[in-house]
């Protein structure tokens, strides 16, 4: 035990001591925060907010009902724009073109071709294009039960069938778009806080020759290894915790009751959170080693322990398009904390039963890549990267 302590003091002293390394790893924790509440702000002003659009109108007066209703809506000519809308709608060419038969042809009830023209893969556009094309089917439909009222005939009979719609998601969940980045970015900050750590106490003590004195010293390679794992590990956990702190924090910035949303981040869901992410920060850390070991030089190293961080983006965007998820992904390191994050994000009790289970399975493969790689540190070959 005395050997471990001493094993672990070092680790972390040369942890601590590269403050440059040290800010690198906490990165991720630092700037999610920010992220998370500048994407929140833009996120909630496209949604409630209603900008104005200016359009090259062709034919607008065979329309003036439907030129007022678009007006009403916040939807204009491109004449009525000031110098500084113009320039930049000017640019964009959204073209609204009304045929010149269009008031013979509402008078004789015939189907009007109005043409919306405009560049449909520029995604600034989305939004104002679906805008001006709701309030266009707006008008139509309204037209359309005017003309059955005129024959007698209640407008109710082309929809036979209503849908009630009862929303039973607690207000906290509403604020999807958040919990979605928190969980994503967590656990990135599990597996980037102590990137840096892992590899310089691997691949960089080789190069430095410490490890190899180290080797040398009456101390088996599983003490060196767990010593390892504990300073790296430590450091990812306090960039997780420093990322949900900063969260809560940053969060209070953003007005969630624009959208009749609630997110609160209090201490008991950090210290859940923490719990959940714990064995993945020792699996990662463990995972960093295995591979910063395999390789020959601390570049080689650096190159190859980066691809690893994809990880934790790829695996949880993948869930979002499962629809019927398999029940072994529960078990699996990442995507089972990722769902049982998304349900406490929901609001829903905690699933302590799947939190065993996927602890469980992350803790026993990090077992196993702690014990190949103790192993394989009693090969010159490992310790002296000759193959």
């Amino acid at each position: 035990m005395m050997q471990f302590k001493a094993l672990l003091i070092k680790e972390l002293k040369e942890a601590f001591r590269d403050k440059r390394a040290l800010m690198v790893a906490m990165t991720m924790a630092l700037m999610a925060p920010i992220m998370i509440m500048v994407l929140s702000k833009t996120m909630i002003k496209e949604m409630i907010e209603t900008p104005p659009i200016y359009l090259n109108i062709s034919g607008g007066e065979f329309a003036p009902k439907l030129i007022k209703q678009l007006k009403d809506n916040n939807i204009f000519s491109l004449e009525e724009a000031d110098n500084k809308d113009k320039g930049v709608w000017k640019e964009r060419n959204v073209g609204l073109i009304i045929p010149e038969d269009f008031a013979q042809n509402m008078m004789e009830g015939k189907v009007i071709e109005v043409v919306l023209r405009a560049d449909y893969s520029e995604k600034a556009l989305n939004s104002p294009l679906r805008r001006v094309k709701t309030e266009i089917r707006m008008y139509a439909q309204s037209i359309g039960a005017k003309r059955l009222i005129v024959r007698g005939i209640d407008p109710r009979i082309l929809q036979p069938i209503k849908i009630a719609e009862q929303d039973t998601a607690k207000p906290s969940s509403n604020a999807v778009f958040i919990s979605m980045m928190l969980g994503l970015y967590v656990l990135m900050a599990a597996f980037m806080s102590g990137l840096s750590v892992a590899i310089d106490s691997s691949a960089g003590e080789r190069e430095r020759n410490v490890l190899e004195m180290l080797l040398c010293q009456p101390v088996s390679t599983l003490k060196i290894v767990c010593a390892k794992l504990c300073c790296a590990s430590a450091i990812s956990i306090l960039g997780v915790i420093l990322t949900l702190v900063l969260t809560s924090f940053s969060v209070g910035f953003v007005d969630l009751t624009k959208i009749g949303a609630t997110f609160n981040l209090d201490a008991y869901m950090v210290i859940i959170i923490v719990l959940m992410l714990l064995p993945i920060s020792f699996f990662a850390s463990a995972l960093q080693l295995f591979v910063s070991f395999q390789a020959k030089s601390f570049k080689e190293a650096q190159s190859t322990v980066s691809m690893i961080i994809m990880l934790p983006a790829m695996i949880p965007v993948a869930l979002m398009f499962i629809d019927n998820k398999p029940k072994w992904l529960d078990w699996l390191p990442v995507s089972g904390q990722s769902l049982l994050m998304d349900d406490l994000f929901k609001g829903l009790p905690v699933n302590w039963a799947a939190y065993a289970a996927t602890a469980a399975v992350t803790i026993a493969i990090t077992v196993v890549l702690v014990a190949i790689l103790s192993y394989r540190l009693k090969s010159e070959k490992v310790v002296l990267a000759l193959s």
